[in-house]
Formats: structure tokens, C-alpha cells, sequence
């Protein structure tokens, strides 16, 4: 029996591939340029080998500062919605209350919502609490989220009712049982969660904008922004903080992108 053809689906995807590395590769080359030569028309498409872009975009925003804002609000989000969200889930998937469907099903209807109508209300009540320019602004909206609910009871369903009830002969409360028994069986939606949420938040712009405009408690996204002028912008040093603010994100993806695909697929396979 002759095995199926599968070379043109192996070039295909490797055509695609190639085509969503071309910004990345655009961004490394134009950070090495000078400014005359990312300005020019027709395009220049080989660098100028100018290495001082990445220590003029330290000396153009406090990039340091900005990095460790970044790094502690992903954090601290992260943290916030694995924990959260998957309290949520396993009260929804294992949990017995009235109205639990139609109580998710109003949950999930928020997934429906564009994010910018909140932004105005979220704005107001940072005001209020007298949040405004500070790390918690960046971190309180983001620790609780109905997509990692979803995401996280897809996998409490997938687990045997018979864990529960064992554990409640036993003398576990749910509590217990959450956290002694079901969170470690689940790790692989958390880990897919956990760099989803990283992603999310150290690429987040509008909010950081919206609510910090001190450049010292501004985030990567936010900083970056900034340099772009109202008449010229220096894409050089622009694209220089990119890739910067890009590296780390991109090699924790290639470390666990295993684990990433297999929570996705993993969300729809339990109804």
C-alpha cells in the first residue's frame, strides 16, 4: 500500500510559515538600519550593521524600567488567572447549584463584548480608587478572565466523577479536593492558560496607554509607543525596543508550545 503524497502540504505550510516570519525578519532588519536607509524608496532590505540602535533605545525611554513593569504585571496576572479562573471552573464543572447553566452561559456572553466598551468604566474606578500611574491599574482588570474559565472547566469535565466522591468518602471538603486533587491533574490547561495569559498581557496597548502616562510606570507596549513622533519616528530605534520587548515572549513560546497546542485542542474535545 503506497503511502499518501504529503509533500505539498509540506510545502504549503512551510509557505506560510515563511510568511508569518517576514515581519519578524522586517523588524531585525530595520532595527540594524540607519534612519536614511529605512526611509528609502524603494526599501532597503539588508541591514546597515548599526548595533548602537539597541543602546539608543535605552537612552530614548526608561526601557529597563519598562521591561521590569512588564514582566512583574504578566506576572502577577498570570498568577491571578490561573488561580481565579480555574476556581471558577471547577465550580462550574464539578459543583452542583441552581442555575449553573444559565449562570455560565450569561458568563461566557462577556466573551461578546468588545473589550473597549469597558474601558471608560475601568478608567473611572481606577480614578476613584486612586490607581492611576501604578503597577496595580495594569494588574486588578486582568486576573479574572471567562475565556480561562471556559478553557479550565473543558478539562475538570474531562475528569472521572469518581475522583470526587472517593475524596469525599474520605472526609475532603471541595476545597480539598480542588486543590489537593483535581489542580494537579489539570496542569496541562494551566500551562496552556499560563502562557496564553503571559502573551496577552506583555503585548497589551491600550489599556497601559489609557491608564499610566508617567514613562516610569508604563509598560513595554506603552513605552514603545511613545517614540513614535508626530512628524518623523526614528524607525530604527523603534524597531531596536522591539525586538527587545519581542525576544522574551518568543522563546517562551518555542520552550512550551507542545504544551500550548495541546491545551487548545484539548478545550473542545469535552462538552
Amino acid at each position: 500500500m503506497s503511502k499518501p503524497r504529503t509533500w505539498p502540504a509540506h510545502v504549503f505550510l512551510a509557505a506560510g510559515a515563511l510568511v508569518m516570519l517576514a515581519p519578524f525578519a522586517w523588524q531585525l532588519v530595520v532595527s540594524l538600519q540607519t534612519l536614511p536607509d529605512s526611509l528609502r524608496v524603494p526599501p532597503k532590505f539588508t541591514p546597515s550593521w548599526q548595533w548602537s540602535n539597541f543602546a539608543d533605545v535605552f537612552r530614548s525611554v526608561p526601557l529597563a524600567r519598562q521591561f521590569l513593569n512588564t514582566v512583574v504585571v504578566s506576572a502577577a496576572v498570570t498568577a491571578g488567572q490561573l488561580l481565579l479562573c480555574s476556581l471558577a471552573a471547577f465550580a462550574f464543572a464539578r459543583l452542583r447549584f441552581p442555575g449553573r447553566g444559565a449562570l455560565f452561559l450569561l458568563f461566557l456572553a462577556v466573551l461578546m463584548v468588545p473589550g473597549e466598551l469597558f474601558l471608560i468604566p475601568r478608567y473611572e474606578i481606577m480614578q476613584g480608587l486612586g490607581w492611576l500611574n501604578s503597577l496595580q491599574a495594569l494588574i486588578a482588570p486582568g486576573v479574572f478572565g471567562a475565556f480561562g474559565t471556559f478553557m479550565l472547566r473543558q478539562f475538570f469535565l474531562s475528569l472521572p466523577k469518581e475522583l470526587d466522591e472517593a475524596a469525599s468518602i474520605d472526609g475532603a471538603s471541595p476545597l480539598q479536593i480542588y486543590w489537593h486533587i483535581l489542580l494537579p491533574l489539570v496542569r496541562p490547561g494551566l500551562l496552556a492558560l499560563g502562557l496564553l495569559t503571559v502573551m496577552w498581557s506583555w503585548s497589551s496597548l491600550l489599556w497601559p496607554l489609557v491608564v499610566n502616562t508617567d514613562p516610569e510606570m508604563m509598560t513595554l507596549s506603552a513605552g514603545l509607543a511613545s517614540l513614535r513622533g508626530q512628524f518623523l519616528t526614528n524607525f530604527p530605534i523603534l524597531f531596536a525596543g522591539s525586538v527587545v520587548a519581542s525576544l522574551p515572549v518568543i522563546v517562551l513560546f518555542v520552550v512550551m508550545q507542545r504544551q500550548l497546542i495541546a491545551g487548545i485542542a484539548f478545550t473542545g474535545s469535552k462538552g
